[in-house]
């Protein structure tokens, strides 16, 4: 039977913190997650989004959607009509996110309460 060394064990676990603090430094800003959420059921426009996530600015939105495209996790899509339209989708490295993302919902749905 193989053991692992302690070493091995420190290692590893260094590398998933490496891979969780890269995650979280992305994912842990206010609104990313929803805004990629808001996404799953397919592709929508900057107004779309707008309206679907409540109390989120304008500015804000714009610069979540440029990170997250920066990042692969959405491409922007541009129709040069006329008129002209943006929209945006997950690209298949933010599909890949959705399970991940659908159980830390329901995680807290199961154990944050509700504020207020």
């Amino acid at each position: 039977m193989a053991t692992t060394s302690p070493r091995t064990e420190v290692d590893e676990c260094a590398r998933g913190d490496a891979a969780l603090t890269r995650a979280f430094s992305l994912l842990g800003k206010r609104w990313s997650g929803v805004v990629l959420g808001s996404l799953k059921s397919g592709p929508a426009g900057f107004r779309e989004l707008s309206r679907a996530i409540d109390g989120v600015s304008d500015s804000v939105l714009s610069d979540r959607l440029a990170e997250l495209a920066r990042q692969g996790l959405i491409v922007r899509a541009v129709d040069a009509g006329p008129p002209v339209s943006v929209s945006y989708a997950l690209t298949d490295a933010g599909q890949a996110l959705m399970p991940a993302l659908e159980q830390i919902a329901r995680w807290a749905q199961e154990h944050l309460p509700e504020p207020g």
